[in-house]
């Protein structure tokens, strides 16, 4: 009996252990199919290729044995998705090719539009479907930090940095920051990221923070989402967005500042000069310091070419010497602070190229370079709390303190639940 027992006892443990191995060994993962263009390429020839100068798309696809009636049905499909007339020189295809060498036929075609979108042609009998895809980005989070001797872009291009970086910083403190008076010895700290399609650099990603030291003051820039738009703030919650921009234009000097008495430099006389002179290349982009219409286009004697826009709060702005304007604007046209409206020119009484901007507050004239703007909406106080994490963890990072557990990576939900309890208890009081 207690043989028999012994035996049901031990077939029991031996069911139950191969029971438990049935249950915990991990199933055999199959190997993920290798792709292309996200594509199976395993059973497919592939025909690379590139596109000669002038050479049209229609050419390449008969080259793989398409017929001008299925050529059209391509042009039919692509139809407010992608225009084959746009191919360009020197761009890459690839042909998906089935069958064998004898009698192949093309599954798929894919061009690149550049480094990293691309569009699939993909024939299948008499239907023919196109698709947009994009390759993977991949993004390395950088901190630089750099000082200033001349210009911000000089630093940039001195400190091996990406250009791209220059154009951003200067947007996002375009309200803040002098840039026409910069000091030797100011300083930069930025974290961004650096975009790569595989191990080719493909530009500058979102910018996580900065800090500008100008004139011995830090002028910080906090991303975070307020509404449905992600902004920059200042470290007080401040939006770094203000009424007017601090210039029409980038990357140019000041010539000759606003006077009640300067000589003039073509008819010899003393007389006001109600403006800012900014000199810069003829074709250099001029763009609307604030939202307004524009309530003048045209010739005005000795301003040349002129545009006028009335802004809010009485204000009016002037763009005096444009070489010509902007598509589509005229007068009657409403502008968004920064678009674009002219270009930089010499028209008139005008020595070189140069831009004379102009402002009026309620008809009379003050100097723009100490015109006052005041900032947009700051962050509210239902944000607050999660914008003063966000700013705690960023200006930790700025300042090279970082902790990976708590780097912003994203902004369109914050681990609130993880935000340090002193953060959270300050912000309420």
């Amino acid at each position: 009996m207690n043989g028999r027992i012994f035996i049901f006892a031990s077939l029991l443990c031996l069911s139950l252990s191969c029971a438990r191995k049935e249950t915990t060994e991990p199933a055999l993962q199959a190997e993920p199919a290798p792709t292309l263009y996200g594509i199976d390429y395993r059973n497919y020839s592939l025909v690379e290729g590139t596109f000669a100068q002038g050479e049209p798309m229609g050419k390449v696809l008969g080259h793989f044995g398409l017929n001008a009636k299925k050529i059209d049905d391509i042009d039919k499909a692509c139809k407010g998705i992608f225009d084959m007339r746009t191919v360009r020189a020197g761009n890459k295809y690839t042909a998906f090719l089935e069958g064998d060498s004898a009698r192949r036929s093309l599954t798929h075609f894919v061009y690149e539009k550049n480094v990293t979108d691309y569009v699939i042609f993909t024939l299948h009998g008499d239907s023919v479907v196109i698709t947009p895809g994009q390759k993977e980005i991949r993004k390395e989070r950088l901190r630089a930090t750099a000082t200033i001797n001349s210009s911000l872009w000089n630093c940039i291009v001195e400190n091996n940095l990406s250009p791209a970086l220059a154009v951003q910083i200067e947007d996002i403190f375009a309200w803040s920051v002098d840039f026409f008076g910069i000091q030797k010895g100011d300083s930069l700290t930025v974290i961004y990221d650096r975009n790569y399609v595989d191990t080719l650099s493909v530009g500058i990603g979102r910018v996580w923070g900065a800090v500008f030291t100008h004139g011995g003051k830090d002028y910080y820039a906090i991303p975070f989402k307020q509404g449905d738009k992600i902004s920059y703030w200042d470290e007080n919650g401040n939006s770094l967005r203000k009424m007017l921009l601090k210039a029409p234009l980038k990357y140019s000097r000041i010539s000759s500042r606003f006077s009640n008495a300067r000589l003039h430099p073509i008819y010899r006389v003393y007389r006001p000069h109600h403006g800012v002179d900014y000199a810069a290349p003829a074709g250099t982009p001029v763009y609307a310091i604030a939202d307004g219409v524009i309530t003048y286009k045209g010739w005005s004697g000795g301003g040349g070419n002129t545009i006028k826009i009335k802004h809010p709060r009485n204000l009016m702005s002037g763009y005096l010497h444009l070489r010509g304007y902007a598509k589509g604007i005229g007068v009657g046209t409403h502008v968004q602070q920064g678009q674009l409206i002219g270009y930089v020119g010499s028209t008139g009484a005008s020595t070189g190229p140069h831009l004379d901007f102009r402002l009026w507050k309620g008809g009379k004239p003050i100097d723009p370079l100490k015109a006052p703007s005041e900032p947009t909406e700051p962050i509210s106080a239902q944000n607050m709390t999660a914008f003063s994490y966000v700013k705690q963890c960023i200006m930790d990072e700025l300042a090279g303190h970082a902790d990976s557990s708590r780097t912003i990576v994203q902004l369109d939900s914050l681990p609130t639940l993880a935000m340090p309890l002193d953060i959270a208890e300050n912000t309420e009081k």
